[in-house]
């Protein structure tokens, strides 16, 4: 995700469900011996060289951050080979740089970095992979691609996307059916991106209006209270579309207090108590677009397999590729047991 100072912004789209099954090629059941394409070593589950992993995140205030850390945690205990050394995790750039100088001083074999703002820590992603440290950039991106080895991260566009796609094939057949948005923080890149998608797929649904948008700030307390307002001022629509499951929590209180059922909506995460009610099928909210904190699972992956010079079976290159982008699908009662263990509380 872009840089922010609150929050954030699977691997190879949801198929990552939870971190047991992220990176296939890295973690494969193949012995280390079996050569990727090329010949060239994947890494696997089989112990193999020492590596010490330094994780710097920022600040656990949020479910889905905390969810990060619990990921990355989870994933390196699963490896015998691997030894995370995590940071306390900060929102203060400041704070968050003296952090991972302090990983890089420890000399760390590889830096997987979650920044609190990327523009502000490029100098210092700069400064560990000038000191041969590869950097794993996970989520928000730094400035520059020399500061980091390799990005992995969400698709805020495509969650906006594949948003506007399920709620149009839902109201295809409405003529003049109305829509609405609740946003997050209107000032982060992330927060635009998922408008842009969302409306560059509504454009294909010409029956579809978006007659209101408000922004809130990716809390409970935001989210009930800018959801009052759009109920306020918009006493007929169609759907809504929430771009976080955790402001979510706040809108369902908003439209619960003013007894509305009468619209189907769409939540933004993947958080867990959002899967519950969709699989509950007992309120308007009927489905939620995926950006799971797996993602950080995936980053440990890649973390082992550049300390230990492997590549990842499947692909051809020597080498893990320079970004992966992971795909933002859409969970409705129809797969929701599926994706039920990726959900954050």
């Amino acid at each position: 995700m872009p840089e922010l100072t609150s929050r954030r912004g699977l691997l190879f789209g949801t198929a990552a469900v939870g971190a047991g099954v992220l990176l296939a090629g890295c973690t494969s059941n193949e012995s280390d011996d079996d050569p990727a394409a090329n010949d060239q070593p994947a890494a696997s589950d089989t112990p193999g060289k020492e590596v010490t992993i330094g994780f710097a995140g920022p600040q656990a205030d949020h479910g889905w951050l905390n969810a990060i850390n619990d990921n990355a945690k989870s994933r390196a205990e699963k490896y015998s080979d691997v030894t995370l050394e995590i940071t306390e995790g900060s929102n203060d750039t400041a704070a968050q740089i003296g952090q991972i100088q302090t990983l890089i001083n420890k000399k760390v074999d590889v830096l997987v970095v979650l920044p609190a703002d990327g523009k502000a820590l490029t100098q210092v992603g700069l400064q560990a992979m000038q000191a041969g440290i590869p950097v794993v950039n996970l989520d928000r991106i730094f400035n520059s691609p020399q500061a980091y080895r390799c990005w992995i991260g969400g698709d805020n566009y495509g969650m906006g996307l594949n948003a506007g796609r399920y709620i149009g094939e839902k109201l295809k057949g409405k003529q003049g059916a109305q829509v609405i948005e609740l946003a997050g923080l209107d000032n982060l890149e992330l927060t635009q991106q998922r408008t842009q998608g969302f409306d560059a797929a509504l454009k294909n649904y010409p029956n579809i209006t978006k007659v209101a948008r408000q922004a809130a700030e990716f809390t409970v307390e935001s989210g009930q209270a800018k959801m009052s307002q759009l109920l306020q001022a918009q006493s007929d629509f169609d759907a809504l579309w929430n771009h976080d499951d955790d402001q979510g929590v706040g809108a369902l209180r908003a439209i619960e207090q003013a007894g509305r059922d009468d619209f189907l909506m769409v939540g933004g995460a993947g958080a867990l108590s959002a899967m519950q009610a969709i699989e509950a099928d007992d309120g308007v909210l009927k489905a939620t677009v995926l950006y799971p904190p797996t993602m950080a699972a995936s980053a440990i992956d890649l973390a082992r397999a550049l300390g230990q010079s492997k590549g990842i079976g499947g692909l051809a290159e020597f080498e893990i590729p320079a970004s992966l982008t992971l795909y933002s699908a859409v969970v409705d009662k129809e797969n929701v047991g599926q994706y039920m263990a990726t959900g954050f509380k």
